[in-house]
């Protein structure tokens, strides 16, 4: 039977208060499951990289509840979250979040080290999954020593290293020219195909097309879905 690694029910999030008071989402769900990719489209502010950064447990919603793998989120401590992240999700930021003083293979074994593994073990880990993005021989670099398209590579590397179930990514090929964001995305997909279970915060419709569902969100609500790429044009006109 296949296992939802992913279930957000009724999120809810709102900045500020009163007057000022934002209402980001709006009562939000979805659900995720083993070997699926779901790519989430809309305009800027219509609430898709706040609904990431809630299944990612970097912000906690106002209402609702999130499960990932099995563990709810905001019935947990601060402490149970970083664990979380360490072992199981791995998430892709927009801006890498490399570590500049750390080479390459140090920054990918870094979620390892820091849950106890041996330096050794965490290591060789990270190499495997240096090897999966075709970049193990950027291992002893630095990240101002490489390519944007290369750090995105190292980003994605260390948020698949050892056996991450969720991959999370907010816009991964937004600063990429075309054809090293498709090997980004590429590698993605294999993860997912692999068996993970993962989110795409993306505006392109190229990258959308990787996935297996798409969802379009306009002010907070999911208004639309397709399990196919035909109408896909239709559906980003009318977010």
């Amino acid at each position: 039977m296949t296992e939802i690694l992913i279930n957000l029910s009724g999120i809810k999030k709102t900045y500020g208060t009163g007057d000022t008071a934002v209402e980001a989402l709006k009562g939000v769900d979805l659900q995720v499951s083993e070997g699926e990719l779901v790519a989430i489209m809309g305009a800027s502010g219509s609430g898709k990289s706040t609904l990431l950064s809630i299944a990612g447990g970097l912000e906690r919603p106002t209402q609702g509840s999130a499960m990932v793998a099995g563990f709810e989120l905001f019935a947990s401590s601060a402490s149970e979250i970083a664990r979380l992240r360490r072992q199981t999700l791995g998430y892709v930021f927009q801006d890498f979040n490399l570590i500049p003083a750390l080479s390459v293979i140090e920054n990918v074994a870094l979620p390892l080290e820091l849950d106890g593994e041996k330096r050794t073990t965490a290591r060789a880990a990270a190499l495997e999954s240096l090897k999966t993005m075709g970049i193990e021989d950027l291992a002893k670099r630095f990240p101002d020593e490489i390519s944007g398209g290369q750090r995105q590579r190292v980003a994605i590397s260390r948020s698949i290293v050892g056996p991450r179930k969720v991959i999370l990514a907010d816009e991964p090929t937004g600063a990429l020219d075309s054809r090293t964001g498709e090997s980004v995305i590429r590698a993605l997909r294999s993860r997912i195909d692999a068996g993970a279970g993962g989110i795409l915060v993306t505006h392109d419709a190229k990258n959308a097309a990787w996935a297996d569902r798409i969802l379009i969100i306009r002010d907070g609500l999911i208004v639309d879905e397709t399990k196919t790429h035909r109408d896909l044009n239709g559906l980003i006109k009318n977010a």
